[in-house]
């Protein structure tokens, strides 16, 4: 009897995740193998609620799993590990003296030693093959020896900006005349040398990848993307070069008018692999994988059949093949690919599995997982794909004890006969005899999609600890399903991904019977929040909205955003070429036709999309007495990031959407 009922116990003891519960959760977000194969370095970020920020740590954990040993404890920033190639060092970059920094740690005990010290700090880094030099990412202004005499003579402060290119802002900073350039730093000490000198930024700031600068085998080069295009934000023109790893000559190997980048090296130094997309203007096409010969200078495509997009990409130590992601159905599966054949080969399914790295034997293949209802976490696997085995497990004290429930996959015919596929995720203590609210959530990119994935901040799993059932609608145009479904709505954004996510709501209606039609609201963000705009101007069945970093106006947005390349793709040319597309999928025309309760939030130093699309929303609802806030963070970008802005978004979000809804009083 006490067998039996230890199971229901330790059931009832569990609880629905709460907002308190994603600042304990650790989230590691990369990790390097140790050149003998025995240890992992790993960074781990974790929310500071009484700073109201996020700190980052370097942990060290064996290959084999185990107990996990925290290796940096300073406030701030503490991450980017990278081991010296004789294993007895651990670099990584930090902030403890203020501009970040590369720092080293012996492994065999004792302090961490300041390596270098640039005035304008170290975004990213890679040691030398040879553990010679430190290549390295800093700022530097190209314009400095040649001051515009044109300027007028003012003071460049925080209360004035002096504007001469673009782009002058970037991800919520003002970048003034600055550029992101490479440089090469003996290990020992000495001089720094600037090996991408020039008006231009490498690696790029648009359309980058997860590395893209890399010594070549021997050290004696350094492939690298960059972007020489003149006005970059209307351009993907991204090429791959090849530098001296001492500074020199600099020549380039791609010239794809299209994006290439994510240069990787095959361990034998014949081959340099990377991805390459096929359309120039689109910064939404898919990657194909290509193979450079560095001897006969031939160009080779591993994967002209392969109808999915390329991640990550990772050689085995024989040279003779390559491992990748790729998002596939709302998973991020790994696939290897032989060199000879071009045999691909799906590896591991489940899950949404990131940051490959093999064994330097090539025996085990390790990344990241994670689910809707885990937090990353490290695993390994065979070089086949078999034999799955978690190393860390950071968060089990905190998932232990919460019920979260798994994302359950659903199909559907869309208006034109097309398939389109969501997730459906229910609250914990799910009571199928019950009927429940519904929250349809919008993904924010045109090309995004919805993944098997646990978010840190904007979790679905939030909204489902609410009591609410989720649907996760991978309308036409995301990521996952193919190109030409990933086409599906360039041109079309109040058209196909609109009639997707209606027809996907109608039909979990008529499939799930313990969805209440009368209880429904919808949120979105970014691209998403165009479409509770444009759904809101529309006849639909919702009570409410959430709208986070809105679109209403894309011709105006045109002119404000940090990049116009992608809406030059979607509309066909810029507003003064094309206005046919702009005003087409325009809400503002449309705004008298709003008629739903909504809640907008943006942040101040949002330059992918200013706030000001998100007043224009505001001030139309205002005007037709439709029910409607703004919360206004002054200290955000495009995301919400800082604790106590995350606590104050997401108790405001449910309690609006809890008063429209008309939420059913808990049970007695």
């Amino acid at each position: 009897m006490i067998v039996l009922l230890a199971p229901v116990i330790l059931w009832s003891q569990k609880r629905p995740i709460q907002i308190d519960d994603l600042f304990s959760i650790q989230r590691i977000n990369d990790f390097r193998l140790s050149p003998d194969g025995e240890w992992i370095a790993y960074t781990a970020e974790k929310s500071d609620v009484k700073q109201n920020r996020i700190n980052s740590d370097v942990f060290l954990v064996s290959s084999m799993g185990g107990t996990s040993r925290q290796l940096t404890t300073h406030s701030g920033y503490d991450g980017k590990p990278c081991w010296s190639p004789d294993g007895s060092l651990l670099a990584f970059i930090s902030t403890r003296n203020g501009t970040p920094q590369i720092y080293v740690l012996p492994m065999e005990g004792g302090e961490a030693r300041q390596i270098s010290n640039i005035p304008a700090g170290i975004h990213d880094f890679i040691w030398s093959p040879e553990g010679t030099y430190f290549a390295f990412v800093s700022d530097v202004d190209p314009h400095i020896e040649k001051p515009d005499s044109t300027l007028p003579n003012l003071p460049d402060q925080n209360n004035v900006k002096i504007i001469d290119h673009m782009p002058y802002r970037y991800q919520g900073k003002w970048l003034k005349s600055k550029r992101k350039h490479i440089f090469i730093m003996p290990f020992s000490g000495g001089k720094v040398r600037d090996i991408t000198p020039g008006d231009y930024d490498a690696p790029p700031l648009f359309l980058k990848s997860r590395q893209d600068f890399i010594f070549s085998p021997n050290g004696n080069e350094i492939a690298f993307v960059c972007n020489t295009d003149s006005l970059v934000t209307s351009s993907t023109n991204n090429d791959i070069f090849i530098v001296p790893s001492k500074g020199g000559k600099i020549r380039r190997i791609t010239f794809n008018p299209a994006n290439d980048n994510q240069p990787v090296y095959s361990p034998d130094g014949k081959f340099l692999a990377f991805r390459s997309m096929r359309r120039p203007g689109c910064g939404t096409d898919q990657y194909d994988l290509m193979i450079y010969n560095r001897k006969t200078r031939a160009l080779r495509n591993l994967t002209p059949g392969f109808d999915l997009d390329i991640g990550e990409i990772c050689w085995h130590p024989e040279s003779d093949r390559l491992y990748f992601t790729s998002e596939d159905q709302g998973r991020i599966v790994i696939f290897s690919v032989e060199i000879k054949s071009g045999k691909i080969k799906g590896l591991v399914h489940q899950g949404c599995n990131t940051n490959i790295l093999l064994s330097p034997d090539g025996s085990d293949l390790y990344f990241l997982r994670t689910t809707m209802n885990s937090a990353h976490e490290i695993f390994k696997t065979n070089e086949k794909g078999e034999s799955l085995m978690q190393l860390t497990f950071l968060n089990s004290d905190i998932l232990d004890k919460v019920e979260m429930n798994s994302a359950e996959d659903f199909w559907f015919s869309s208006y034109d006969n097309k398939m389109v596929h969501g997730f459906i995720l229910k609250p914990p203590f799910f009571n199928p005899a019950k009927k429940y609210p519904v929250v349809v959530l919008i993904h924010e990119g045109e090309n995004d999609s919805w993944k098997d994935e646990f978010h840190p901040y904007f979790t679905p799993q939030i909204f489902s600890s609410s009591g609410y059932v989720l649907l996760l609608i991978n309308f036409r145009g995301s990521n996952g399903y193919g190109q030409e479904f990933r086409d599906g709505m360039t041109g079309k954004w109040g058209d196909a991904p609109y009639r997707d996510l209606l027809t996907g709501l109608e039909y979990a209606l008529k499939k799930y019977p313990f969805l209440d039609e009368n209880r429904m609201a919808a949120f979105g963000a970014s691209f998403g929040g165009f479409m509770t705009n444009w759904i809101n101007v529309h006849t639909n069945p919702f009570q409410c909205f959430v709208s986070h970093a809105t679109i209403i106006d894309p011709a105006s947005l045109y002119g404000t955003t940090e990049t116009q390349c992608f809406l030059e793709w979607e509309f066909n040319g810029s507003p003064a070429k094309n206005s046919r597309y702009y005003d087409r999928w325009n809400p503002l025309r449309m705004g008298d036709n709003f008629s739903k309760p909504m809640l907008l939030s943006h942040g101040a130093n949002d330059f992918l999309i200013p706030v000001d699309q998100t007043l224009q929303t505001f001030t139309l609802l205002q005007q037709r007495h439709i029910p409607s806030k703004v919360l206004y963070f002054s200290d955000e970008g495009h995301y919400i990031n800082k604790p106590e802005n995350i606590r104050f978004w997401w108790e405001t979000v449910t309690d609006w959407i809890n008063a429209w809804t008309l939420k059913e009083k808990p049970e007695q």
